[in-house]
């Protein structure tokens, strides 16, 4: 049985490519697509925002000496790019799929409204959001929150390629400890990076639980879905 009936999952682009520096690996989609479908299937509504830094990300090296308003713009556009594919290895296996865009591009995907996207859910289609909040200077992490709280989902399930949230970097330094619970507070004091500091101020200032937990670890999302001790839990 799922602890949860609704959750916001927050992919990163870097999540899409496979091991890869940049692109989209086909054969990672597909596999990560299988988890999601199988997850839904189990009950759970699932609304997921994807990041653009497999492709473009505004804050990049790359984008130092471009107008920080244009380039944001840019890694918005690029998260459309992850969503559709995602929605197409989505459908391939027989999910059911809306993309919602926040800014509109009807040829592609719907534009997103707010009480269109919680009836999605509720007939059982995984709902994907798109091109973040359509505002510069916020990331795919605050857009992901803003999300999880308009579709009143119960968790923000927050994929990355580590067991949870450290002390400090796991892959730089070996002696890093992971936590197993910790508060809202202590993530922004201690500037641990999880997530950037308006989306977690975000959560806190409403409640919202968040579960860190590694993607790369066959069948993750649904041991989280499922309330098992998977990862870290910011609350």
């Amino acid at each position: 049985m799922p602890r949860y009936n609704r959750i916001l999952l927050k992919l990163s682009g870097e999540s899409l490519a496979g091991g890869a520096a940049f692109g989209i690996n086909a054969d990672t989609v597909k596999q990560l697509a299988a988890e999601i479908a199988e997850v839904q299937h189990a009950g759970v509504q699932i609304g997921i925002v994807v990041g653009g830094g497999n492709i473009f990300r505004g804050i990049s090296a790359k984008a130092l000496n471009m107008d920080r308003v244009a380039a944001d713009h840019m890694g918005m556009l690029a998260t459309v790019i992850n969503s559709l594919a995602l929605q197409d290895a989505l459908e391939q296996i027989g999910a059911h799929t809306r993309v919602m865009s926040a800014i509109e591009m009807h040829e592609v995907a719907e534009p997103y409204i707010r009480r269109r996207a919680i009836r999605h859910l509720e007939k059982g289609r995984i709902v994907i959001f798109a091109a973040g909040t359509s505002n510069p200077y916020f990331s795919t992490d605050t857009a992901a929150t803003l999300r999880a709280l308009e579709i009143h989902a119960e968790v923000i399930a927050k994929a990355t390629r580590v067991d949870g949230v450290y002390d400090k970097d796991p892959l730089k330094f070996p002696d890093a400890v992971m936590f197993r619970e910790i508060h809202y507070t202590q993530v922004l004091s201690d500037a641990l990076g999880v997530m950037d500091s308006t989306s977690i101020a975000m959560c806190r200032d409403n409640l919202l639980p968040i579960v860190v937990f590694n993607l790369n670890e066959r069948g993750n999302i649904m041991r989280m879905a499922m309330g098992e001790d998977v990862g870290t839990v910011i609350k």
